[in-house]
């Protein structure tokens, strides 16, 4: 597995990979056993349901979706977003050896301090979310009585599984993956695009995300790199 460091501003950087649209979380259900197990199982089936979605294309005869169809595309544009935010800490889980490439203006030592830093920020992070949703989700059992799905326990249930995930992957990170590095100077070309605007830059993001093999580059970098940042 590789990650790579990539810088989106002056002295920020945002850790990024691609893996198989494919099981985003890194696992069957038989790798997460006992209570989580079940919703692990539906978890997929609902990432696996998104990802479908997102990759079909629509018509430009297609009649405009009414108020419900835009409310449904609006959520699962939020749940893809998140999905491609939270893949890399999913994958991670089953790591134990993983490359780091980083900008080759910064020394091997600070990359690593850098990557281990995000692990560390990702780790308190989704195990405060973890807990918050996790009591969410058992006030939203309290909604059984009503008639109908219940839209929030499933949703609340979603991100319980995802923070899940992602807290076991950034504690893979930092306590077993052995991590070695790699410089890239179309890293550090990256840098030298971040105050660019994205129209002006965006043919040779692609040159590079086309030279590191990277298919999702450009919009990644274009969601996170703001220029003057």
């Amino acid at each position: 597995m590789e990650v790579f460091l990539i810088p989106v501003a002056r002295d920020r950087h945002e850790l990024y990979c691609e893996v198989p649209d494919e099981d985003p979380s890194g696992g069957s259900p038989d790798h997460d056993r006992g209570f989580f197990r079940d919703l692990l199982h539906r978890f997929q089936q609902a990432v696996a349901a998104v990802e479908r979605e997102r990759r079909q294309v629509v018509p430009a005869s297609a009649p405009r979706p009414g108020l419900f169809g835009r409310l449904k595309e609006r959520a699962l544009r939020a749940i893809a977003e998140s999905i491609a935010e939270q893949r890399l800490l999913w994958h991670m889980r089953r790591q134990t050896a993983v490359w780091a490439v980083y900008p080759s203006d910064l020394q091997a030592d600070d990359a690593l301090a850098l990557v281990r830093a995000s692990m560390r920020s990702d780790s308190e992070k989704h195990r405060r979310w973890l807990i918050v949703d996790a009591v969410l989700l058992t006030v939203s059992g309290l909604l059984v009585v009503i008639p109908g799905p219940n839209v929030l326990a499933y949703y609340f249930a979603f991100r319980v599984v995802g923070h899940y995930l992602s807290l076991r992957g950034a504690r893979q990170g930092l306590d077993h993956v052995v991590w070695s590095l790699r410089p890239s100077d179309d890293l550090t070309g990256l840098r030298t695009l971040v105050e660019a605007d994205q129209a002006s830059r965006r043919p040779q993001v692609d040159e590079i995300a086309a030279r590191l093999q990277l298919d999702r580059l450009t919009h990644f970098f274009d969601r996170v790199a703001c220029p003057g940042a």
